[in-house]
């Protein structure tokens, strides 16, 4: 996708962003990046507005940073994000009166998608919705083969994986819930 295209990240006010919790948080660059599992230089370049991070990227800056990924993302709804097969589309981002995050997501996967995705902290939850396709969900307590109109909540405190089944594309609705 095209650096001008509405639907990616603004590259420079994400550098920003990143920028500006790191110092809040009183990391180093290399604190952040050995923390996230990315090096130094992407790092750098990220937030100098060069480098398009992928999803995986910026799952792994979020968890340090303890922030959800809709906040590297502005909540701004149509931001686009994609990595492994997968692409994620910001809807909407609201915060409940105790101070919860709840972000919700619109996943297109591709048929050859395996996404595995790192722990997102304590007390976050992912509740997914397939709309179209079937979808094999795995973490922490079991799996589950999911089929349109079919949903499955989570703690997403620990790793876990999405694959869709069958050869062909699937889609669905995904809402992360963070607490304050």
């Amino acid at each position: 996708m095209s650096r001008d295209d509405s639907r990616t990240p603004d590259l420079a006010a994400l550098g920003d962003r990143l920028r500006g919790l790191r110092a809040e948080r009183g990391l180093s660059l290399s604190a952040l990046a050995a923390a996230a599992g990315i090096g130094k230089g992407s790092l750098s370049e990220i937030e100098a507005g060069q480098r398009n991070p992928t999803l995986a990227t910026l799952y792994a800056l979020a968890a340090p940073l303890a922030v959800p990924l809709a906040t590297l993302l502005a909540d701004q709804p149509g931001a686009e994000v994609s990595a492994d097969g997968l692409t994620a589309t910001l809807l909407s981002t609201e915060t409940t009166a105790d101070g919860a995050v709840v972000e919700i997501y619109r996943l297109a996967f591709r048929p050859e998608a395996d996404r595995r995705s790192p722990a997102h902290g304590a007390g976050v939850r992912e509740h997914v919705l397939v709309t179209a396709g079937r979808l094999e969900v795995h973490h922490r307590d079991g799996s589950a083969v999911l089929g349109p109109g079919d949903s499955l909540s989570f703690s997403s405190a620990a790793a876990h994986r999405y694959r869709p089944l069958g050869g062909e594309a699937c889609s669905a609705v995904l809402v992360i819930t963070s607490p304050h």
